[in-house]
């Protein structure tokens, strides 16, 4: 994993409970914007598991590094929190390390004791979606 992304885990796992729901809106402003001129969602895959529209992609680059778009509302911030969890703790990460994060990242987060069932399988349904993008590019 990479060492940003285990970093977040830690402070949210040694958090305490009323606080990490906190933390993680903080989360929601880190989503990049898409590019300028980028065409709405076309070339992102949607996670059906969220509750709301949720878009994303996984670009490895010519230097190995992973690359994510995000497109989520803002009227979502438990969702867009998600996505910047991994915006940041996978910033400048290769397609090795994103592929290392374990798929059970939101539990060792603490996240399933603050948030919704509902809500932990849609970050985890968006983290098997990035991964598996990756592992389709590096073949």
């Amino acid at each position: 994993m990479p060492s940003k992304l285990a970093e977040i885990v830690e402070e949210f796992a040694a958090a305490p409970r009323e606080v990490v729901v906190e933390m993680l809106l903080e989360f929601s402003d880190a989503v990049p914007p898409l590019p300028a001129g980028h065409p709405g969602h076309e070339g992102m895959e949607q996670v059906v598991e969220c509750q709301t529209p949720f878009f994303l992609r996984a670009e490895v680059t010519p230097q190995g590094t992973v690359r994510t778009l995000f497109d989520c509302p803002p009227e979502a911030p438990t969702t867009r929190a998600f996505a910047g969890i991994l915006a940041e703790g996978l910033a400048d990460a290769s397609a090795e390390q994103v592929l290392a994060v374990p798929d059970d990242l939101y539990q060792r987060m603490g996240l399933a004791q603050a948030i919704s069932p509902l809500r932990v399988r849609g970050g985890t349904a968006i983290l098997a979606r990035l991964k598996r993008q990756v592992r389709e590019q590096i073949g």
